[in-house]
């Protein structure tokens, strides 16, 4: 990618590496702050999960509304209602309060995600956009890691790190809203049915409910896991920074691989490597550099995976369906996202905290099950069919993806 084209969309990425930041620092102040005020783990599953629950609504609606009000004005309006909110969750301390607020937020993140990407994809070419998709998955997960060192700036029971949230996003709005780049037209899409999806892909499909179930438990309740085992904040920062960078680091080798290994067979070997390291991460009650070491092994090989079942799917649609297919794949990733901090609260009321790594190698283990079947006894994709994967994170904790503009099928 020349240099040019980054000087041109230099604000895009400053501005999302900006957001990342403040969904990072967000999401683990909030799981501290209600820790520290005394909710109960079930209550906090519901405050979490009503994030993802806003994020679903948001991919839905964006469009509709960029196409009612326009870019700028979409971005401008949504910028301003995640500011808001974050202070909200400052000045009034109750928990229905908090679930209105983290429904705002995830509608508001989504939204502004779809916006962003939307510019970033007009920007693009067909020659440089795998680059610019790359680049914005780093920058964005990069801020998301980041944003987790920022708890040591102020007391979590105090109002400046909220302070500094809002701050964060508001400045982010001006480098997007002051940029040249024209705006892109938003086009309808028909979405593909769950069916079709499942008898195209059973394994993606199975793949993306639970990646996303455990990536939507991480990030609503590893905080919160964290602080309840007696972590300072400063240790809590370095827990979800570990894993969230192992994510990070891990995406590239491991597509890498199944562009020339059965993918399956590379999911269901990440899936053994998570269970792993979950199932040895359990035995530690209390930081120390093991236990970061195995929530680096353990991110890796988790947060990872998204990427690997995105690319199974498409391995098995032909080039026309791929965009359609994106709605029912954010639709899939909304609901199982929903379910995860609200299951994973109960399990750990029911069995204790320390059973939280153990309940996601369960689910490690069962997807590994799944993608190990269906690659024994069923044929894998021709390689002529299969499509080159690319960096790409769940869409719990960044947005949807750039599509690649498909070209007309002979």
């Amino acid at each position: 990618m020349s240099v040019k084209s980054l000087l041109t969309i230099w604000p895009l990425f400053f501005g999302l590496l900006l957001i990342g930041l403040a969904v990072g620092v967000q999401g683990s102040l909030l799981g501290i702050r209600a820790s520290l005020e005394g909710f109960d783990n079930q209550l906090t599953g519901l405050l979490m999960s009503c994030y993802f629950a806003g994020f679903l609504v948001g991919s839905v609606w964006a469009p509709r509304l960029i196409r009612q009000v326009g870019h700028i004005r979409a971005f401008g309006a949504l910028s301003a209602l995640a500011s808001i909110t974050i202070l909200v969750h400052a000045v009034f301390i109750t928990p229905w309060i908090w679930a209105l607020m983290r429904l705002f937020t995830g509608f508001a993140m989504s939204a502004i995600y779809v916006v962003a990407e939307s510019w970033l994809n007009q920007a693009a070419s067909n020659e440089n956009r795998g680059q610019v998709l790359g680049i914005y998955m780093i920058t964005m997960m990069s801020g998301i890691c980041a944003g987790q060192f920022m708890l040591n700036l102020a007391d979590p029971g105090e109002f400046t790190l909220f302070a500094v949230i809002s701050v964060m996003v508001s400045l982010a709005a001006i480098p997007i809203l002051m940029t040249v780049l024209p705006t892109p037209p938003v086009e309808e899409v028909e979405a593909m049915g769950v069916r079709k999806l499942w008898h195209r892909a059973p394994v993606a499909v199975m793949g993306i409910v639970i990646s996303q179930w455990c990536a939507s438990l991480i990030f609503g309740m590893g905080a919160v896991y964290a602080t309840q085992l007696g972590m300072s904040v400063a240790e809590v920062a370095n827990f979800m920074a570990a894993m969230l960078a192992g994510g990070m680091v891990m995406q590239w080798p491991l597509g890498r691989v199944s562009d020339h290994v059965d993918r399956r067979w590379v999911l269901a070997f990440a899936c053994v490597c998570a269970v792993i390291a979950a199932t040895m991460a359990a035995n530690y009650s209390s930081a120390s550099w093991q236990l970061y070491a195995l929530a680096f092994v353990f991110g890796g090989f988790c947060l990872s995976q998204y990427s690997l079942e995105l690319s199974i799917m498409n391995d098995n649609l032909r080039p026309r369906e791929v965009v359609p297919a994106s709605g029912t794949i954010v639709l899939i990733s909304g609901v199982s996202s929903i379910t995860g901090p609200i299951t994973g609260a109960a399990w750990m009321e029911f069995f204790g905290i320390m059973s939280f790594f153990y309940l996601i190698a369960l689910a490690m283990a069962a997807l590994a099950i799944i993608s190990t079947y269906r690659a024994l006894f069923v044929a894998a994709v021709s390689d002529e069919y299969k499509i080159q994967s690319t960096l790409q994170v769940p869409a719990v904790t960044v947005g949807t993806v750039l599509h690649v503009e498909e070209e007309v099928a002979a």
